[in-house]
């Protein structure tokens, strides 16, 4: 009986695992959508800047070549399939974080503390893990200094939340302030 299920698609994925199959042999997710993504990115960044206000054929022409060209060699390929199923689990992963701080917390401001910190840290995961993954110096360099960005990142953290403790919610400091005023001032 399993035999005649089997056949007709009922394990195993069936006709969308098939489907899903067929796109992957023909180069639907290692370079049409690569290749796409980049090309909105890059149209859009240049539409936005308004350079060429009379001349609108300039920016999907740029974009065309960079998408093109990004795709030359293996390297966009590998990232996005290294990259975007990381992305996948890290967002499930703050979903069952959201999840979690709404179940067992009040809807006050200091759960929103426990999210920054829950995204920073899945970020950092997901980068280190492609990095690791692509053979990329950037995995040496984390494993070199971790300590310290952890200890720096609770620390905004951990200041952000005591400078917020007592003032009202339109005075309150974001992570991002505190994360552009010591850029400025390391910078500067």
């Amino acid at each position: 009986m399993f035999e005649v299920l089997a056949s007709y698609g009922f394990f195993g994925g069936g006709e969308i695992s098939t489907l899903l199959m067929q796109f992957e042999q023909m180069g639907v997710f290692s370079y049409l959508l690569p290749f796409l993504v980049i090309f909105a990115l890059v149209f859009g960044l240049i539409s936005q800047m308004k350079l060429f206000h009379e001349n609108k054929s300039i920016p999907p022409i740029i974009a065309l070549a960079v998408a093109l060209m990004a795709l030359q060699f293996d390297l966009v390929p590998r990232f996005f399939a290294e990259i975007f199923p990381r992305l996948g689990v890290g967002l499930v992963i703050l979903l069952v974080v959201l999840i979690l701080i709404g179940l067992v917390s009040p809807k006050d401001a200091s759960s929103i503390y426990l999210v920054y910190g829950a995204m920073i840290v899945v970020a950092i995961y997901i980068l280190v893990d492609v990095a690791e993954a692509m053979n990329s110096p950037l995995a040496d360099l984390w494993y070199q200094w971790r300590g310290t960005i952890i200890f720096v990142t609770v620390f905004i953290l951990i200041v952000v939340f005591i400078i917020n403790m007592n003032k009202t919610k339109q005075e309150k400091t974001t992570f991002a302030d505190v994360a552009n005023g010591l850029w400025t001032r390391a910078t500067s």
